[in-house]
C-alpha cells in the first residue's frame, strides 16, 4: 500500500473511529480529536476537569474503539511506585520471580494523577518516556503501542499535588474539558438514565496503530512551516529576543523544545486525518493551544489580571 492510499485509508477510518466514541460521548469533539492524535503520534495526553465530564468514560471508550488493552490506575495518597510497576517476589522455589503491575498495557488511565505524591507520579517518568521501566536493577520493555492518558482535576481542588515540570512536559497534549452546551447536556441525561445498551466496535487493531504511527512520520513537512513551529515555541521564552512584550509581561518560563518536536508531529497527524499530504501553518496552529498550555508558566502579574494561557498562545499567531 502506498503512502497516499494509506492517508485515504486513515481519513475514512478516522471518520468512522468518532462515529464508534460518539455512541457513547456526547460533544466533546475537540477532546476526543486531541486525544487520538496523541495516540496516532504515539504520545501521551493529560485530560484536566471538574468531576462528572466523562474523563475516565471517554478514555475507556476511546480504548475499546482502538481495539486496545487498558488498564486504570486509581492514584490515590498512599499509592507506591511498585503498585503501579510491580514488583519482585520470593517464590516457593527461594528465586525473586518479577510480578508485573498493571502499566504493562496499551493504554493506562492514570486517574486521578494529582491525588497521588511526586515521588509516585514520578513512577510514570520512565514509562512515558523509554517505553520501558527499571524494577530492582532489571530493565522491561512495555507492549507497543504504549499510552498513559491521565486526568487531572483541576489544581484549585482539595487534596492536589501539582505535577512537576518534568513529567508535564511529557505530556504531548494538556486538554481541558469543558462543561457541556445545554443540548448536550439533555443528550447526556437521556443516555444514561435509560436502559439502552451502547456497545462500541474496534476500528482498529494495535498493529494497524503502530502502521499509523510509522505513516505518520514519514508524513513530509515544508522547512517554513518546521521553522515557524521553532519560532513559535522560541515566542515564548521572556528571555528570548523573539519574545512579545506580552510575554516578556506575563511569563516566567517558556515552552523547551520537545514542544517544538511535539508541534510538528501533531500537525503531520492534523494533516493526514483532514486528507492532506503535508501539513501547513494552520495544521501547527489548530495544535498549538493543547501543546504549550502546559509548558508555560505565568508568573503572579498574569494571576492577578487574570490573563489565560490560551489568550497569551493567541497572541503570538
Amino acid at each position: 500500500m502506498s503512502d497516499v492510499t494509506a492517508v485515504n485509508t486513515l481519513v475514512k477510518k478516522y471518520s468512522q473511529l468518532q462515529q464508534e466514541i460518539g455512541k457513547i460521548i456526547v460533544g466533546q469533539h475537540e477532546a476526543v480529536n486531541y486525544t487520538l492524535l496523541s495516540i496516532f503520534c504515539g504520545g501521551h495526553s493529560l485530560l484536566i476537569g471538574v468531576p462528572g465530564l466523562a474523563k475516565t468514560l471517554l478514555v475507556n471508550t476511546i480504548s475499546s474503539a482502538l481495539g486496545l488493552n487498558f488498564n486504570r490506575i486509581q492514584f490515590t495518597p498512599d499509592l507506591m511506585p511498585s503498585d503501579i510497576l510491580g514488583s519482585e517476589i520470593l517464590d516457593e522455589t527461594r528465586h525473586f520471580k518479577f510480578i508485573k503491575g498493571p502499566i504493562f498495557s496499551n493504554i493506562i488511565l492514570a486517574d486521578e494523577i494529582n491525588r497521588t505524591p511526586p515521588k509516585t507520579q514520578a513512577a510514570l517518568l520512565e514509562a512515558m518516556q523509554e517505553k520501558s521501566v527499571t524494577v530492582a536493577g532489571h530493565h522491561y520493555k512495555l507492549d507497543l503501542p504504549f499510552f498513559v492518558l491521565a486526568t487531572q482535576n483541576p489544581i484549585e481542588q482539595e487534596g492536589t499535588y501539582p505535577l512537576p515540570e518534568a513529567q508535564l512536559d511529557r505530556f504531548m497534549f494538556s486538554i481541558n474539558l469543558e462543561y457541556p452546551s445545554f443540548e448536550e447536556e439533555v443528550q447526556v441525561v437521556k443516555n444514561t438514565t435509560s436502559t439502552v445498551d451502547q456497545t462500541v466496535d474496534a476500528i482498529f487493531s494495535s498493529e494497524e496503530i503502530i502502521a499509523i504511527q510509522k505513516l505518520i512520520r514519514k508524513v513530509p513537512v515544508a522547512d517554513n512551516v518546521i521553522e515557524y513551529a521553532v519560532n513559535l515555541v522560541g515566542k515564548t521564552r521572556p528571555k528570548s529576543e523573539k519574545a512579545t512584550e506580552l510575554i516578556k509581561k506575563y511569563i516566567d518560563w517558556g515552552a523547551g523544545p520537545r514542544a517544538s518536536q511535539n508541534l510538528i508531529l501533531a500537525a503531520k497527524a492534523h494533516a493526514a486525518v483532514n486528507g492532506k499530504y503535508s501539513p501547513d501553518i494552520e495544521d501547527v496552529q489548530a495544535v498549538a493551544i493543547p501543546i504549550l498550555s502546559h509548558r508555560i508558566v505565568k508568573n503572579y502579574k498574569a494571576e492577578a489580571e487574570g490573563i489565560t494561557v490560551k489568550e497569551i498562545i493567541n497572541s503570538l499567531f
